[in-house]
């Protein structure tokens, strides 16, 4: 694991997450688990105000690609969705293990592997190579032969129009720009860099 990551913020990039589960377990299995998350994925697309461009839900990973939010950033939205996914799904089973009398177990291994990977989408070309990758992706994993067939991913969004559970493409809220001082540049040892992680 590296030990100084760097998230390149304020460029007005797409970004091109990648969100593993612990130990490639697959904690996205099931298509409840699938449902649930893009669920509080659109939730969390309201609440910070960015817009989904792509997406695509695997058993034991996710990719997204997004918009920078209005509100927070990249990083707090991930935690946002992570934390509140992992809250649901072991609230459910917890009381699926008490209802037959079956003892919760209380050391539960954690759903998600620590951070996440965020590319910086720069160009059109370099948007659409992600899409497809993210839209092929079940397909070359085996899941399905088409990748309409896949219903957790924003290809039928593109495909055929569908509105899906995530809102693909759409802002429903006025567009703040933000501004930023021209001397804060200056002061700043490198401006895209706002966060390092240890």
């Amino acid at each position: 694991m590296t030990k100084r990551l760097h998230r390149y913020y304020g460029t007005h990039d797409l970004h091109f997450i990648t969100g593993s589960c612990y130990h490639r377990q697959p904690e996205l299995g099931s298509a409840w688990r699938r449902d649930l998350f893009l669920k509080i994925l659109e939730e969390a697309r309201r609440k910070y105000r960015f817009v989904v461009h792509g997406y695509v839900v695997l058993p034991e990973h996710f990719h997204l690609l997004i918009t920078e939010p209005e509100v927070g950033d990249p990083s707090v939205v991930m935690k946002v969705i992570k934390e509140r996914f992992s809250r649901e799904v072991n609230r459910t089973s917890k009381q699926a293990a008490v209802e037959p009398g079956v003892l919760w177990q209380k050391m539960r291994e954690p759903i998600w592997q620590k951070r996440f990977y965020d590319f910086n989408v720069w160009s059109a070309r370099k948007q659409i190579e992600k899409l497809r990758y993210m839209h092929r992706n079940p397909v070359k994993r085996g899941l399905v032969e088409r990748p309409e067939q896949w219903q957790w991913s924003s290809f039928r969004a593109y495909f055929y129009g569908e509105t899906g559970p995530v809102r693909v493409k759409s802002q429903e809220w006025a567009l703040e720009i933000k501004r930023r001082p021209v001397e804060s540049f200056a002061e700043v040892e490198n401006p895209l860099i706002r966060k390092v992680r240890e």
